[in-house]
């Protein structure tokens, strides 16, 4: 059985519910999973007057953690195009990791969400992968076998590169279904493939 961790930061649980969605795919597929959140690097107080969502369940990871799994699954919103800064704050801890080669040959893949549709999903996406190639990683996508990610009759997230959603300007919009449905697709190819390299 494959152990899977998905691995996410969300300031206001767009990527916390799209975490939840990856982690239902890999599962299904057979994996063993745990959900790790990353630690928030505002201050409380600012957080709270920010309307953070600051009740989430999942426990906080450690970099120590990343080796124990035969896939890696990051998620993270936006910040201007590249990932947030406390994802890449976290990973810019696991300098010894890479030093050891410890996530060589081991699957990762990345998840994001953005506030409107043009907003920097794809560099989102590839400024998480490259962090993943330089651990040495396996990449696994989104690819078009999710055939949600080719609507045009509504506005929907999706991108070869990993399931994604679009939030709103204002946080208002939810992952809608078949963005959800996205995130379990990748979630469950990850498991899969991760279990043809370690099962």
């Amino acid at each position: 059985m494959a152990k899977v961790l998905v691995l996410y930061y969300s300031s206001y649980g767009h990527i916390e519910a799209m975490a939840e969605a990856v982690a239902d795919g890999a599962r299904a597929a057979g994996a063993s999973v745990d959900i790790r959140r990353v630690p928030e690097t505002v201050p409380p107080d600012i957080a709270a007057k920010a309307h953070f969502k600051l009740d989430q369940a999942a426990p906080v990871a450690t970099v120590a953690e990343l080796e124990q799994y035969d896939a890696i699954i990051v998620g993270t919103g936006t910040r201007y195009g590249r990932m947030a800064s406390q994802m890449a704050a976290f990973l810019d801890q696991t300098g010894g990791l890479w030093a050891r080669g410890a996530l060589n040959g081991k699957v990762g893949a990345a998840f994001t969400s953005t506030a409107t549709q043009h907003g920097g999903q794809e560099t989102t996406l590839f400024s998480i992968i490259t962090n993943l190639l330089h651990f040495g990683m396996v990449v696994v996508g989104l690819p078009y076998s999710h055939q949600g990610q080719m609507r045009v009759d509504e506005v929907v997230g999706g991108a070869p590169y990993g399931a994604t959603t679009i939030a709103g300007g204002d946080g208002s919009r939810r992952p809608s279904e078949t963005e959800l449905a996205g995130a379990r697709h990748q979630g469950e190819l990850v498991a899969r493939t991760a279990a043809r390299l370690f099962g």
